[in-house]
């Protein structure tokens, strides 16, 4: 099935992008997400708008990924939420969740879409969390999860 990408999804594309996956992706994941809507000849109009809009928001060159990636790799990140006795979270921690953190501690605004989480953060302590700021720019910072 052929596809029109709205957002950036990790091993298929970029939003704009017009991509050919399977059936079962396309219909069960993709599209109910809002990641992407169906191709047709009409929506070469909609694949010219997705692609200015990602220009606005995109990080046009690598030196200035590299630039963000010093600056988020310098901020300390401490997010405090509610935990049990055992140090168990009540929920996990989500990517919106660290990118709101990182704007608080005085970093650069970062989409939330960008942050990638190896697996669930649902215990306290210090965790890596990786940010990919370009396709070949991606920063590494930790992320230390406290009691509030």
């Amino acid at each position: 099935m052929k596809i029109i990408l709205t957002h950036e999804v990790s091993g298929l594309g970029a939003a704009g992008d017009v991509v050919d996956v399977k059936d079962g992706y396309a219909r069960n994941y993709l599209v109910p997400r809002g990641f992407a809507i169906r191709w047709t000849k009409g929506g070469e109009k909609d694949v010219a708008q997705i692609r200015r809009a990602r220009k606005i928001h995109e990080i046009a060159t690598i030196e200035q990924a590299n630039q963000i990636k010093a600056q988020l790799e310098a901020v300390k990140v401490r997010l405090a939420v509610r935990s049990g006795d055992s140090g168990r979270l009540f929920g996990s921690v989500t990517p919106a969740d660290i990118a709101s953190a990182i704007k608080t501690a005085g970093g650069p605004e970062v989409d939330k879409r960008r942050v990638e989480l190896g697996s669930p953060i649902k215990t306290l302590g210090s965790h890596r969390v990786s940010v990919r700021l370009h396709p070949e720019v991606a920063a590494t910072l930790g992320v230390e999860v406290i009691a509030a």
